[in-house]
């Protein structure tokens, strides 16, 4: 199945496109499964203005209801389409050491078909490093996105394979993030072409278990590259790698 599993509309503050116009798009480059992942800071503040108060002056901002109207929303073009492609209603959380980018704690997205986790490896994450941990604690699918895990789980003096392997055990996948975009600059993520260019750390990967996702991160429609998702999910296939949502 071709799956592109990160994707942002006018709900991240960096996204431009209305979300029934990025399931359009996916739909005209024939991907079959999309993911709709706006940032939770945009979800939840919904006017930049509120995003760049100080936190204390967010007291009493309904950051819950924020979140739940834009499942029902993604809801609505997911049911519209539902008879030309699959849509999942996901949420991407940044977890940098500040209140208003993080999500808080308290809030609920359990309901959510998955969420993507990013800045683990950043210094200061409020993850504090334990992805299993701060996992754990959103009750729904998660995935590691744009992040060199190869690289990470030495940092913490844990072997790869071990980390991949606890991942598959606690239904966490890794993320081949495959932008190509005016948004990123045209940058590539240089883990992705080492993993694909490594035998040995394609090997440790089948080993484990683990799933892995392939995401375009699009924030504009015009910069979509679907024939860059299929490539991606056809070379993890190939490999014998489940993806994230396969079968």
């Amino acid at each position: 199945m071709i799956q592109d599993l990160h994707s942002h509309t006018y709900y991240s503050f960096c996204g431009k496109d209305d979300p029934e116009d990025v399931v359009k798009a996916a739909i005209a480059g024939g991907i079959e499964l999309l993911g709709i992942t706006d940032h939770n800071y945009g979800i939840g503040f919904q006017r930049i203005e509120m995003f760049f108060m100080e936190p204390k002056n967010c007291e009493g901002h309904d950051y819950g209801r924020c979140l739940k109207r834009y499942f029902d929303h993604i809801n609505l073009v997911r049911e519209k389409y539902a008879d030309r492609i699959k849509v999942l209603r996901g949420i991407e959380l940044n977890t940098l050491p500040n209140t208003n980018h993080a999500l808080p704690g308290n809030c609920d997205i359990s309901y959510y078909d998955f969420c993507l986790i990013e800045n683990l490896d950043w210094q200061g994450t409020v993850t504090g490093g334990d992805l299993f941990g701060y996992a754990s604690k959103l009750h729904c699918p998660a995935g590691v996105a744009h992040t060199d895990l190869f690289a990470y789980a030495e940092r913490l003096g844990v072997k790869p394979l071990d980390y991949f392997s606890r991942m598959a055990r606690e239904n966490i996948f890794w993320e081949m993030n495959v932008n190509y975009d005016s948004t990123h600059g045209y940058h590539e993520h240089p883990y992705v072409a080492d993993f694909f260019s490594d035998p040995g750390k394609q090997e440790t990967v089948r080993r484990s278990g683990v799933r892995l996702s392939v995401g375009f991160d699009g924030h504009k429609v015009e910069d979509y590259l679907p024939g860059r998702i299929k490539e991606y999910c056809d070379k993890i296939t190939a490999l014998g790698i489940p993806l994230a949502f396969g079968k």
